[in-house]
């Protein structure tokens, strides 16, 4: 599979399979966010693996509920340490760096036949509790991931002309 191919096949799964994930599979995708850029070569985030099923039911709690969160085989929660980091034109490192990993995350687990999505609706403060993550450590994002049940519906996206400004803005 072709990057473009991982790109036009990746969606946003919302049901999972109950089927585990592969050691070797997991051990890919996780190497696929470590090799992400990070501003500064800072590599700031920090990935909590969890499969065990009680946690997993917690973690979909914190989640408002959504149940396909604790469906999924594995959760990757990520995180970010050293969250003061500002970028020279003021944007937060963090933030970027971690959706740069969990991307190249995401694209690699479709590659491997597995599923993603974002998850960024959760309570900071009860997945630090459920994980034991200390003070000063953000919890940035929480991505479920398993092989999907069912297929995707089609993708509405803009078209180019929509979203492209060429030179200048106007």
């Amino acid at each position: 599979m072709t990057v473009h191919e991982a790109i036009q096949n990746r969606y946003s799964v919302r049901s999972y399979e109950d089927k585990a994930v592969e050691e070797d599979k997991l051990a890919r995708v996780l190497e696929a966010a470590r090799l992400a850029p990070s501003a500064g070569n800072r590599q700031e985030w920090r990935f909590v693996v969890v499969r065990e099923v009680e946690t997993r039911q917690k973690l979909t709690e914190a989640a408002n509920g959504q149940a396909f969160v604790g469906q999924a085989p594995v959760v990757i929660v990520a995180c970010a340490e050293g969250e003061q980091h500002v970028m020279t034109c003021g944007q937060l490192c963090y933030p970027i760096d971690v959706a740069i990993a969990l991307e190249h995350l995401a694209l690699a687990a479709t590659e491997e036949g597995l599923g993603t999505c974002w998850v960024g609706a959760f309570k900071e403060d009860q997945v630090k509790k459920i994980l034991d993550i200390p003070e000063g450590v953000r919890v940035v994002e929480l991505m479920p991931l398993g092989y999907p049940a069912g297929s995707p519906s089609p993708k509405r996206r803009l078209g180019l002309e929509e979203i492209v400004k060429w030179e200048k803005w106007g």
